[in-house]
Protein backbone atom coordinates (compact mmCIF):
# COMPACT_ATOMS: atom_id res chain seq x y z
CA UNK A 1 0.00 0.00 0.00
CA UNK A 2 1.41 3.74 -0.84
CA UNK A 3 0.83 5.21 2.38
CA UNK A 4 2.45 8.36 2.12
CA UNK A 5 -0.69 9.30 -0.57
CA UNK A 6 -2.74 8.05 2.20
CA UNK A 7 -2.33 11.10 4.58
CA UNK A 8 -5.32 12.91 5.62
CA UNK A 9 -6.12 15.41 8.41
CA UNK A 10 -9.82 14.09 8.59
CA UNK A 11 -11.58 10.93 7.99
CA UNK A 12 -15.22 10.35 7.97
CA UNK A 13 -16.76 6.73 7.88
CA UNK A 14 -20.59 6.27 7.96
CA UNK A 15 -21.61 2.96 9.31
CA UNK A 16 -18.88 2.80 11.34
CA UNK A 17 -19.97 0.89 13.98
CA UNK A 18 -18.94 -2.83 12.64
CA UNK A 19 -18.29 -4.45 9.39
CA UNK A 20 -16.09 -2.63 6.69
CA UNK A 21 -16.45 0.65 8.66
CA UNK A 22 -15.13 -0.71 11.52
CA UNK A 23 -12.35 -2.35 9.79
CA UNK A 24 -11.89 1.05 7.45
CA UNK A 25 -11.20 2.30 10.80
CA UNK A 26 -8.71 0.51 12.32
CA UNK A 27 -6.70 0.34 9.10
CA UNK A 28 -6.41 4.13 8.52
CA UNK A 29 -6.24 5.48 12.07
CA UNK A 30 -2.60 5.75 11.83
CA UNK A 31 -3.02 8.02 8.67
CA UNK A 32 -4.90 10.54 10.29
CA UNK A 33 -4.96 13.02 12.88
CA UNK A 34 -8.68 12.51 13.16
CA UNK A 35 -11.46 10.06 12.59
CA UNK A 36 -15.48 11.03 12.57
CA UNK A 37 -17.38 7.71 12.99
CA UNK A 38 -20.98 7.76 12.37
CA UNK A 39 -23.45 5.56 12.50
CA UNK A 40 -26.77 4.87 14.86
CA UNK A 41 -25.15 2.78 17.10
CA UNK A 42 -24.00 5.39 19.50
CA UNK A 43 -22.88 2.99 22.31
CA UNK A 44 -20.49 0.84 19.39
CA UNK A 45 -18.84 3.70 18.22
CA UNK A 46 -17.80 4.92 21.72
CA UNK A 47 -16.41 1.41 21.95
CA UNK A 48 -14.45 2.28 19.06
CA UNK A 49 -13.44 5.72 19.82
CA UNK A 50 -11.59 5.15 23.18
CA UNK A 51 -10.02 1.65 21.47
CA UNK A 52 -8.85 3.90 18.76
CA UNK A 53 -7.49 6.59 20.53
CA UNK A 54 -5.56 4.05 22.88
CA UNK A 55 -3.97 2.36 20.44
CA UNK A 56 -3.35 5.09 18.37
CA UNK A 57 -1.82 8.16 20.27
CA UNK A 58 -2.49 11.20 18.88
CA UNK A 59 -5.29 10.11 17.24
CA UNK A 60 -8.77 12.19 17.78
CA UNK A 61 -11.86 9.93 17.31
CA UNK A 62 -14.96 11.83 17.21
CA UNK A 63 -18.65 10.55 17.53
CA UNK A 64 -21.37 11.80 15.25
CA UNK A 65 -24.22 9.20 16.10
CA UNK A 66 -26.91 9.96 13.20
CA UNK A 67 -29.47 7.75 11.12
CA UNK A 68 -28.45 8.89 7.47
CA UNK A 69 -31.91 7.84 6.26
CA UNK A 70 -33.62 10.72 8.67
CA UNK A 71 -33.56 14.24 6.91
CA UNK A 72 -33.65 15.78 10.17
CA UNK A 73 -30.81 13.51 11.32
CA UNK A 74 -28.75 14.29 7.77
CA UNK A 75 -29.22 17.87 8.12
CA UNK A 76 -27.94 18.01 11.46
CA UNK A 77 -24.86 15.53 10.73
CA UNK A 78 -24.21 17.78 7.56
CA UNK A 79 -24.14 21.37 9.44
CA UNK A 80 -21.80 19.39 12.23
CA UNK A 81 -19.29 18.73 9.06
CA UNK A 82 -19.34 22.05 7.78
CA UNK A 83 -18.38 23.26 11.41
CA UNK A 84 -14.97 21.39 11.07
CA UNK A 85 -11.75 22.97 10.76
CA UNK A 86 -10.66 22.72 7.15
CA UNK A 87 -7.99 20.15 5.77
CA UNK A 88 -7.42 17.52 3.31
CA UNK A 89 -10.31 14.92 4.10
CA UNK A 90 -11.08 11.19 2.89
CA UNK A 91 -14.93 10.34 2.89
CA UNK A 92 -15.65 6.99 3.04
CA UNK A 93 -20.04 5.87 2.51
CA UNK A 94 -20.14 2.89 3.90
CA UNK A 95 -23.46 2.81 5.39
CA UNK A 96 -25.88 0.94 3.60
CA UNK A 97 -28.91 -1.51 3.93
CA UNK A 98 -30.58 -4.29 1.82
CA UNK A 99 -34.09 -5.88 1.93
CA UNK A 100 -33.91 -9.16 0.86
CA UNK A 101 -37.60 -10.54 -0.77
CA UNK A 102 -39.79 -10.35 -3.38
CA UNK A 103 -40.53 -6.82 -4.63
CA UNK A 104 -44.32 -5.91 -4.71
CA UNK A 105 -44.59 -7.87 -0.91
CA UNK A 106 -42.19 -4.96 0.58
CA UNK A 107 -43.23 -2.49 3.01
CA UNK A 108 -42.83 0.90 1.11
CA UNK A 109 -41.48 2.56 4.68
CA UNK A 110 -38.45 -0.28 4.12
CA UNK A 111 -38.05 0.40 0.54
CA UNK A 112 -37.82 4.38 1.13
CA UNK A 113 -35.26 3.09 4.04
CA UNK A 114 -33.22 1.47 1.56
CA UNK A 115 -33.33 5.14 -0.79
CA UNK A 116 -32.90 7.43 1.41
CA UNK A 117 -29.92 5.62 3.00
CA UNK A 118 -28.19 3.85 0.51
CA UNK A 119 -28.87 7.03 -2.43
CA UNK A 120 -29.47 9.90 -0.75
CA UNK A 121 -27.61 10.23 2.23
CA UNK A 122 -24.04 9.05 0.25
CA UNK A 123 -25.24 12.01 -2.30
CA UNK A 124 -26.01 14.73 -0.22
CA UNK A 125 -22.31 13.58 1.99
CA UNK A 126 -20.26 13.93 -1.41
CA UNK A 127 -22.37 16.92 -2.31
CA UNK A 128 -21.73 18.48 1.13
CA UNK A 129 -18.22 17.73 1.29
CA UNK A 130 -16.45 18.08 -2.40
CA UNK A 131 -16.32 22.24 -2.20
CA UNK A 132 -14.34 21.83 1.04
CA UNK A 133 -12.01 18.99 -0.72
CA UNK A 134 -12.08 21.35 -4.17
CA UNK A 135 -10.06 23.95 -1.51
CA UNK A 136 -8.36 21.68 0.77
CA UNK A 137 -8.12 18.31 -0.51
CA UNK A 138 -9.01 15.06 -0.43
CA UNK A 139 -10.34 11.77 -1.84
CA UNK A 140 -13.80 9.49 -1.62
CA UNK A 141 -14.41 5.73 -1.58
CA UNK A 142 -18.08 4.79 -2.08
CA UNK A 143 -19.18 1.18 -0.88
CA UNK A 144 -21.16 -0.32 -4.00
CA UNK A 145 -21.49 -4.16 -4.72
CA UNK A 146 -21.32 -7.02 -7.46
CA UNK A 147 -24.53 -7.06 -7.49
CA UNK A 148 -25.05 -3.60 -9.55
CA UNK A 149 -23.70 -5.32 -12.32
CA UNK A 150 -26.65 -7.34 -11.75
CA UNK A 151 -30.46 -7.37 -12.28
CA UNK A 152 -31.21 -9.57 -8.89
CA UNK A 153 -34.88 -10.82 -8.23
CA UNK A 154 -35.88 -10.64 -4.67
CA UNK A 155 -32.65 -8.24 -4.32
CA UNK A 156 -34.25 -5.58 -6.78
CA UNK A 157 -33.75 -2.06 -5.17
CA UNK A 158 -30.65 -3.00 -3.40
CA UNK A 159 -28.84 -3.79 -6.63
CA UNK A 160 -30.62 -0.60 -8.04
CA UNK A 161 -29.31 1.28 -5.44
CA UNK A 162 -25.59 -0.02 -5.95
CA UNK A 163 -25.47 0.69 -9.93
CA UNK A 164 -26.92 4.23 -9.02
CA UNK A 165 -23.22 4.48 -6.56
CA UNK A 166 -21.35 3.04 -9.42
CA UNK A 167 -22.47 5.43 -11.72
CA UNK A 168 -22.46 8.25 -9.73
CA UNK A 169 -19.04 7.32 -8.42
CA UNK A 170 -17.81 6.86 -12.26
CA UNK A 171 -19.30 10.44 -13.34
CA UNK A 172 -17.22 12.04 -10.21
CA UNK A 173 -14.27 10.78 -11.03
CA UNK A 174 -14.18 12.55 -14.04
CA UNK A 175 -15.70 15.90 -12.80
CA UNK A 176 -12.96 15.92 -9.70
CA UNK A 177 -9.28 14.30 -11.34
CA UNK A 178 -8.93 17.96 -12.08
CA UNK A 179 -8.58 18.99 -9.07
CA UNK A 180 -6.82 15.83 -7.22
CA UNK A 181 -9.37 14.39 -5.81
CA UNK A 182 -9.64 10.84 -6.25
CA UNK A 183 -13.55 8.68 -6.07
CA UNK A 184 -13.08 5.04 -5.44
CA UNK A 185 -15.92 3.01 -5.89
CA UNK A 186 -15.69 -0.17 -3.74
CA UNK A 187 -18.01 -3.38 -5.19
CA UNK A 188 -17.06 -6.25 -3.02
CA UNK A 189 -18.76 -9.65 -3.44
CA UNK A 190 -20.06 -11.87 -0.58
CA UNK A 191 -18.74 -10.98 2.60
CA UNK A 192 -19.97 -12.07 6.12
CA UNK A 193 -20.06 -8.66 8.22
CA UNK A 194 -23.74 -9.28 9.06
CA UNK A 195 -25.45 -7.55 6.29
CA UNK A 196 -26.97 -10.48 5.00
CA UNK A 197 -28.93 -11.02 8.35
CA UNK A 198 -29.74 -7.85 8.56
CA UNK A 199 -31.63 -8.12 4.65
CA UNK A 200 -33.15 -10.85 5.38
CA UNK A 201 -37.18 -11.19 5.87
CA UNK A 202 -39.13 -14.00 7.93
CA UNK A 203 -39.83 -16.56 6.15
CA UNK A 204 -36.09 -16.54 4.21
CA UNK A 205 -35.03 -19.70 3.75
CA UNK A 206 -32.48 -20.24 2.46
CA UNK A 207 -28.94 -18.30 1.14
CA UNK A 208 -29.76 -15.02 -0.88
CA UNK A 209 -26.83 -15.80 -2.85
CA UNK A 210 -26.91 -19.92 -4.15
CA UNK A 211 -23.02 -20.97 -4.04
CA UNK A 212 -21.90 -17.74 -1.97
CA UNK A 213 -19.40 -19.63 0.12
CA UNK A 214 -17.17 -20.34 -2.74
CA UNK A 215 -16.93 -16.47 -3.55
CA UNK A 216 -16.74 -15.59 0.15
CA UNK A 217 -14.38 -12.68 0.69
CA UNK A 218 -12.51 -11.17 4.36
CA UNK A 219 -13.42 -8.00 5.80
CA UNK A 220 -9.72 -7.36 5.69
CA UNK A 221 -9.15 -8.29 2.01
CA UNK A 222 -12.01 -5.95 1.30
CA UNK A 223 -10.27 -2.91 2.97
CA UNK A 224 -7.17 -3.56 1.79
CA UNK A 225 -7.66 -4.15 -2.01
CA UNK A 226 -9.82 -1.20 -1.75
CA UNK A 227 -7.21 1.44 -0.04
CA UNK A 228 -4.88 -0.14 -2.37
CA UNK A 229 -6.68 0.33 -5.30
CA UNK A 230 -7.36 4.32 -3.94
CA UNK A 231 -3.45 5.03 -3.56
CA UNK A 232 -3.33 3.79 -7.15
CA UNK A 233 -5.80 5.80 -8.19
CA UNK A 234 -8.39 3.55 -9.62
CA UNK A 235 -11.61 4.03 -10.67
CA UNK A 236 -13.30 1.08 -9.41
CA UNK A 237 -12.30 -2.47 -7.63
CA UNK A 238 -13.74 -5.85 -6.97
CA UNK A 239 -11.76 -7.03 -3.59
CA UNK A 240 -10.70 -10.79 -4.06
CA UNK A 241 -9.55 -12.78 -6.86
CA UNK A 242 -12.67 -14.76 -7.30
CA UNK A 243 -15.03 -11.32 -7.26
CA UNK A 244 -12.53 -9.75 -9.98
CA UNK A 245 -12.96 -12.52 -11.80
CA UNK A 246 -16.94 -12.50 -11.20
CA UNK A 247 -16.85 -9.16 -12.73
CA UNK A 248 -15.10 -10.44 -16.25
CA UNK A 249 -17.30 -12.50 -16.40
CA UNK A 250 -20.42 -10.64 -15.84
CA UNK A 251 -18.63 -7.44 -17.74
CA UNK A 252 -18.04 -9.93 -21.42
CA UNK A 253 -21.80 -11.94 -20.82
CA UNK A 254 -24.52 -10.80 -23.25
CA UNK A 255 -27.41 -9.10 -21.25
CA UNK A 256 -29.54 -12.28 -22.79
CA UNK A 257 -27.89 -14.78 -20.86
CA UNK A 258 -27.57 -12.97 -17.86
CA UNK A 259 -31.17 -12.12 -17.77
CA UNK A 260 -31.95 -16.14 -18.38
CA UNK A 261 -29.04 -16.98 -15.60
CA UNK A 262 -30.98 -14.33 -13.44
CA UNK A 263 -34.00 -15.71 -14.06
CA UNK A 264 -33.28 -19.61 -13.25
CA UNK A 265 -31.87 -18.22 -9.78
CA UNK A 266 -33.47 -20.19 -7.09
CA UNK A 267 -35.64 -18.33 -4.92
CA UNK A 268 -36.46 -19.14 -1.61
CA UNK A 269 -38.38 -16.27 -0.03
CA UNK A 270 -42.15 -16.13 1.50
CA UNK A 271 -44.52 -13.09 1.60
CA UNK A 272 -43.34 -10.28 3.83
CA UNK A 273 -44.06 -9.79 7.26
CA UNK A 274 -44.10 -6.41 9.33
CA UNK A 275 -40.50 -6.69 10.24
CA UNK A 276 -38.98 -2.94 10.46
CA UNK A 277 -36.20 -1.41 8.44
CA UNK A 278 -32.72 -2.53 9.42
CA UNK A 279 -29.33 -1.56 8.10
CA UNK A 280 -25.40 -2.32 7.87
CA UNK A 281 -24.49 0.88 10.19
Amino acid sequence: MHTARLQYDRIIITGASSGFGEAFAGTLAPHTAELVLIARNEAALRQLAAALEKHHSGLHASVLPCDLADEASLNMLISRLDSLPPGRTLLINNAGAGDYGDFSDGRWEKIRFLLRLNVESLTRLCHALVPSMKRNGGDIINLSSLGALLPIPDFAVYAATKAYVSSLSEALRLELREHGIRVLVVCPGPVSTGFGKAARRPGFTGNMMPGRNAFDTSVETVVKDSLRALARGRARVFPGMKIRLAAILLAAAPLGLIRLFMGRRPRKVLPASNDSPSSAS
